[in-house]
């Protein structure tokens, strides 16, 4: 119980360091760069005194000494405050809620895609040729950008066959390409991760028992290897989310699909701040959200992992 209480306290005290952290890089990130953020907001042709452009900053609240608006920041924040969009003057919450839709769906997708590659990939091309060939397709897949793939896809399958529509979010058809597209590096390096842990756990001694009590390779690897190589990669699968994140800016771009990404993308262009912090906020909180789960998760797969995520060796005489 005490071991239960100290992990708990330890995810507990992690997910508060990251969330502060992200909240305090996102506030330094956009205030350390150089130029004016209320000139950038009115553009290049704006002719506005410096008296109009004092009003906006006291009104905006940058004209405050950066502690200051370091802590204000930080104190909206535990009350669910992430501020006003200094371009759509409306509450960031408002921004990020309306565009999460597509995202979530493009990112859920692309998860699931991702998985279901991966764990082909693992299970039915492990030895001989096919492996040589999933090999070789997951490098050329890693070293090839985001968008590239996303090109690619696009010329193939939207502008040769016609398959699916080039752009757009009116059909489900429209979800296809870009899911693929970010799920495809996400299998691959899940897919590797998952694919050595599964021969590794077949060359432990467990393994040779179970061939012994007459199991066949099916079942060994579905039974027994699986489960037991399957840490390492849920571990990694938990990190990749947020490149599915990232990776929604650039796919979102390419198929013309609205979503965070180019909402991202237009914050960063027009120096939004507040919008930008908050989509860092929400990544830095789905990380945590997902990592605290695969904590949770770790034991119930790998039954050797006691209550304090420790390997635990049986007792004598005790089966798992």
């Amino acid at each position: 119980m005490s071991r239960a209480l100290i992990r708990s306290a330890g995810i507990l005290a992690s997910v508060v360091v990251v969330l502060w952290g992200a909240a305090t890089l996102a506030f330094l990130a956009f205030r350390i760069i150089p130029g004016d953020a209320v000139s950038v907001m009115l553009g290049p042709q704006a002719q506005v005194s410096e008296e109009v452009k004092d009003g906006i900053r006291a009104d905006l609240g940058l004209d405050r000494p950066p502690l200051v608006q370091y802590l204000s920041y930080l104190g909206g924040l535990l009350h669910g405050d992430l501020g006003r969009s200094y371009q759509l003057r409306m509450p960031v919450t408002e921004v990020i809620g309306r565009q999460l839709g597509p995202t979530v769906q493009l990112t859920v997708l692309a998860l699931l895609i991702a998985l279901v590659l991966a764990l082909a990939a693992a299970l039915f091309a492990r030895r001989g040729v096919a492996r040589g060939v999933v090999v070789t397709a997951e490098l050329i897949v890693l070293s090839s950008p985001v968008f590239w793939i996303g090109l690619l896809l696009l010329a193939v399958f939207a502008f040769t066959l016609g398959w699916f529509p080039v752009a757009g979010s009116r059909t489900p058809a429209t979800l296809v390409l870009p899911a693929v597209t970010l799920a495809l590096p996400v299998a691959a390096l899940i897919g590797q991760v998952l694919r050595d842990g599964i021969d590794a756990a077949e060359r432990q001694p467990f393994a040779e028992t179970v061939r012994a009590r007459g199991a066949t390779p099916a079942r060994l690897v579905l039974r027994h290897s699986l489960r037991h190589g399957a840490a390492s990669a849920l571990t990694l699968t938990a990190y990749l989310v947020g490149s599915l994140l990232g990776g929604a800016v650039l796919v979102e771009t390419v198929f013309a699909r609205p979503g965070l990404g180019r909402v991202t993308l237009a914050a960063i262009v027009n120096r939004d701040l507040p919008v930008v912090a908050g989509i860092i906020m929400l990544s830095a909180l789905v990380f945590v959200i997902v990592n605290v789960v695969v904590e949770l998760l770790h034991p119930l797969i790998d039954p050797r992992l006691g209550a304090s995520g420790r390997f635990e060796a049986p007792a004598i005489g005790e089966r798992r």
